[in-house]
């Protein structure tokens, strides 16, 4: 059987079993879930596929992360799913603002279709593997908390991912492309200080501010910005600064993210500011003590995987939206003045380098949906955003594959997305990422040297330093216990 046989194989399961898994997307959509707290979808989707006859195995201390096997023997295929909600984004589908409940969570980000369309992808891969009486092993990943940039990082110190030959993963997105970019790895940290209190009008010389320690430091943070590289970010929020004006502050605390590309810079700027922190307690006569929250490392996208997954699109087609579809979007697009065309001029402006993306994205200004396929757009950018798929990219070759869920230009994490990830838009979207990653591994099982040429870019890439977590050992995840129906 030739690869495009093979490949139609798993199209057309994909379509007589859609049903299944737009329901399954569904059901994540009606019972959203914030990070850390998705037992209802994740047992939905561990329960589907122990069905379907893959082994599940829950992974060690965190309570929604889970591994799904079929198979045995190599290549050892990775499907990263995901599918935690966004705060406040509760909204019904349709095109106006309405919450079903006013202040509860929703589906912003799209990832009741990232972990359904990721499932069928899986189980459409068994299929294949199964009727075909081929080796090989397909594991599907249930990943909790992306949302908190660190769920995939603990199930990466867990050693969840170490032996896998390459993973897949897609994300709704707003066009239909892989990727060839990077991200920045970031480190989350609290940094507290402890002074004396005093009172700030009759004794203010009997008190020492932790306040001021934290004034000091984000001053000292402010100048360090001239004298790191160009790909660092720091920001931060004051998150306790005092009871009272007329109290010298005994306790305040400063929450800081800091951005870098390289891991090992990454390490040199923390420690840095760590310094920066020092120094502040020291001209304050405080203390001060650092709490690490979360991390996660650098993205690297494996350029000629991000390839195979073009050629899949290409051989898929785009996807084909009806009038409703389009006027459903544009109804979504008029609540955001001028996101469409600026969303359009911002990507110009990303991708400037190249005439025939600039060119083929001018087309589409005027458009509420996008569903043609698009060459990786983003080869040597690195994204100053952040995002825990980069410590599997750490350990194992992953592309970031994105599809049209989304009407063009709405912004992320928006009550728009959350409309439109419950609808048919949003499961176009959803089964053409599904296909496209199915057909992508079975050209992975078909012929292994592909995964030759992927792990010989993955090695440049990491220069064969081995994966180290950036989160310390002694940093546990957040731990949470069913809530009553």
């Amino acid at each position: 059987m030739d690869t495009n046989e093979s490949a139609q194989q798993v199209i057309d399961w994909l379509d007589q079993n859609q049903s299944i898994f737009i329901e399954m997307a569904d059901q994540i959509w009606r019972t959203p879930e914030l990070a850390w707290k998705e037992f209802k979808s994740s047992h939905l989707q561990a329960d589907y596929l122990e069905n379907e006859g893959f082994s599940v195995t829950w992974i060690g201390d965190l309570n929604t992360a889970f591994m799904a096997e079929w198979g045995e023997g190599k290549p050892i295929l990775g499907f990263i799913g995901e599918y935690d909600a966004l705060p406040g984004l509760s909204q019904k589908k349709q095109p106006t603002k309405e919450p079903i409940h006013e202040g509860e969570p929703g589906h912003g980000c799209g990832h009741n279709l990232l972990g359904a369309g990721t499932v069928a992808s899986a189980v459409a891969v068994q299929k294949w593997l199964k009727s075909n009486d081929k080796s090989g092993t397909v594991r599907y990943y249930g990943c909790p908390a992306e949302e908190k940039g660190s769920g995939k990082v603990f199930m990466a110190r867990a050693g969840a991912f170490d032996d896998l030959d390459a993973a897949l993963n897609f994300h709704p997105a707003h066009l239909n492309t892989p990727s060839k970019g990077g991200a920045v790895g970031v480190n989350a940290i609290y940094f507290r200080f402890y002074g004396q209190t005093a009172h700030a009008g009759g004794s203010p010389h009997k008190g020492r501010s932790a306040l001021d320690a934290v004034e000091l430091m984000n001053v000292g943070v402010n100048y360090l910005r001239e004298h790191v590289k160009d790909d660092v970010r720091m920001h931060y929020i004051i998150t306790e600064g005092g009871k009272a004006p007329n109290i010298v502050p005994e306790e305040a605390e400063v929450y800081y993210f800091i951005r870098a590309a390289k891991p090992d810079y990454l390490a040199e700027v923390v420690e840095r500011v760590r310094k920066v922190a020092e120094g502040a307690a020291l001209m304050t006569e405080t203390t001060f003590e650092v709490l690490f929250e979360e991390g996660c490392s650098a993205l690297l996208s494996n350029h000629y995987l991000a390839d195979l997954q073009y050629q899949a699109m290409q051989s898929i087609g785009p996807i084909t939206f009806t009038e409703a579809e389009i006027e459903f979007a544009q109804k979504i697009n008029d609540a955001f003045p001028g996101t469409n065309s600026d969303y359009i001029d911002d990507k110009i402006e990303y991708y400037k380098a190249s005439p025939e993306i600039v060119a083929a994205l001018d087309e589409y200004r005027d458009q509420p949906l996008v569903g043609r396929n698009f060459r990786a757009l983003d080869e040597h950018i690195i994204a100053t955003g952040s995002t825990d798929v980069g410590d599997l990219s750490q350990i194992v070759p992953v592309s970031l594959l994105s599809t049209t869920c989304f009407p063009t230009g709405v912004p992320g994490h928006s009550w728009g997305n959350v409309a439109a990830s419950g609808m048919s838009i949003g499961h176009k979207g959803m089964l053409h990422a599904a296909k496209i990653m199915a057909v992508t591994a079975v050209k992975l099982y078909s012929d292994p040297n592909h995964l030759v040429k992927i792990h010989l870019e993955f090695k440049q890439q990491t220069g064969g330093k081995p994966y180290v977590s950036p989160i310390p050992e002694d940093v546990k995840p957040p731990h949470y216990e069913p809530e009553g129906d």
